[in-house]
């Protein structure tokens, strides 16, 4: 099992930057993929980016492409979201994953989820 703590959210204004974090306890995080996905209001939790075990390959969506940037240090357990340039759309709460079997974008494949961390643009 794996526990996961997110951080970080808050309230931000348009074009300012948040860094969020991933806290994994419970067992040995470097295994393990880590995802980010997020859920605005009314609307269904969308991917928005993931990273290899080994910290060596990311994926992104299109819409955070450029200005969001995923990271992980396995030696403190502990994944990132550096979040730049932000919209009024980047609203949602976020939340990260992680799974044993590789990195996808894909919700189904992720086994452990935390519970959330609420980030607020204002434009």
């Amino acid at each position: 099992q794996v526990q996961l703590v997110e951080s970080g959210g808050g309230l931000v204004q348009a074009g300012g930057s948040l860094r969020l974090s991933c806290a994994a306890s419970g067992r040995t995080f470097s295994p393990y993929a880590m995802v980010w996905f997020r859920q605005a209001p009314g609307k269904e939790r969308e991917f928005v980016a993931a990273i290899h075990w080994s910290g060596g390959s990311t994926i992104y969506a299109d819409s955070v492409k450029g200005r969001f940037t995923i990271s992980r240090e396995n030696a403190k357990n502990t994944g990132y979201l550096q979040m730049n340039s932000l919209k009024a759309e980047d609203t949602a709460v976020y939340y990260c994953g992680a799974n044993a079997y590789g990195f996808s974008s894909r919700i189904d494949h992720y086994d452990y989820w935390g519970q959330g961390t609420r980030v607020t643009v204002s434009s």
